[in-house]
């Protein structure tokens, strides 16, 4: 089995309100919350960094994840990759992140350049653990050819309209995590009547439904992203919600595939 990973983390992404985040994590954290996820492109590290040290979480018990290299930043070089991890270790009030994503495999990523960034992070011990984001089989298979350090996980849009099975399956296969951003399609699910039919059987939520359903997959962990301390309770609590295999094979079947992040420069297109 892959690594310890706590498979239920609190994702980061906006583009506005960056501040949010410090009382998200910290409450995210006092419901039990211990991964949290971001990335340097969010803009919002520090503020992460603020929300984990308000906590009174001691650092060693959050499993923090980040990411660098995204289309045109922090550039090419391996200098620069390394300079722009160390800002954002100061960002996040930390001497090390658990696990660094390459974010996307496009634009300045350089797989012998910037691999060998993330693996003298790794020997160094900036980084406990090299993770990539958005990568196809194919991007994932030169990646470990190049690369010391085992890949710990691939972090991908999943959700019940996109289940990404070829993916999930390589994960289980090559003892890494798949880890799923997106997995409410962006409240796409609560328009959804099988899951909808699933949710009142069980007296619960369309997004409960379809956390339980992605915890139910072997090698999967979920990043949910919420700013309501309501609903980062509610999401955290889909852990204890256990479907049926009949349910579970209900929201497999659903035909409906709806990809919501679908850059040109997507290494799928």
């Amino acid at each position: 089995m892959a690594g310890d990973l706590p498979r239920m983390g609190l994702g980061t992404y906006s583009d506005t309100n960056r501040e949010q985040w410090a009382g998200c994590v910290e409450a995210a954290l006092e419901t039990g919350y211990r991964h949290v996820d971001t990335a340097q492109v969010y803009g919002n590290e520090e503020y992460v960094g603020e929300g984990i040290a308000r906590s009174g979480v001691p650092r060693e018990e959050v499993f923090l994840a980040t990411k660098t290299v995204h289309v045109d930043v922090p550039g090419p070089s391996r200098s620069a990759i390394v300079d722009s991890v160390e800002e954002s270790l100061e960002r996040l009030r930390t001497g090390y992140v658990d696990l660094l994503y390459v974010h996307w495999p496009v634009g300045c990523y350089d797989p012998e350049t910037t691999l060998g960034a993330f693996d003298e992070l790794h020997d160094e011990g900036l980084i406990r653990n090299v993770g990539v984001s958005n990568f196809e089989p194919e991007t994932i298979e030169e990646a470990r050819g190049i690369l010391d350090a085992p890949i710990f996980a691939n972090q991908v849009e999943c959700h019940p309209f996109l289940p990404q099975e070829e993916l999930r399956a390589y994960a289980v296969e090559h003892d890494h995590w798949l880890v799923a951003y997106c997995p409410l399609a962006r409240g796409e699910v609560f328009d959804d009547p099988v899951l909808g039919s699933i949710a009142e059987a069980h007296g619960t939520s369309e997004a409960q439904v379809s956390l339980a359903w992605l915890l139910s997959k072997e090698n999967v962990a979920v990043v949910p992203r919420s700013t309501s301390a309501g609903h980062i309770r509610e999401n955290f609590a889909a852990r204890d919600l256990e479907l049926t295999d009949e349910e579970i094979e209900r929201i497999d079947a659903i035909e409906r595939e709806h990809r919501l992040i679908d850059r040109e420069y997507a290494p799928w297109n």
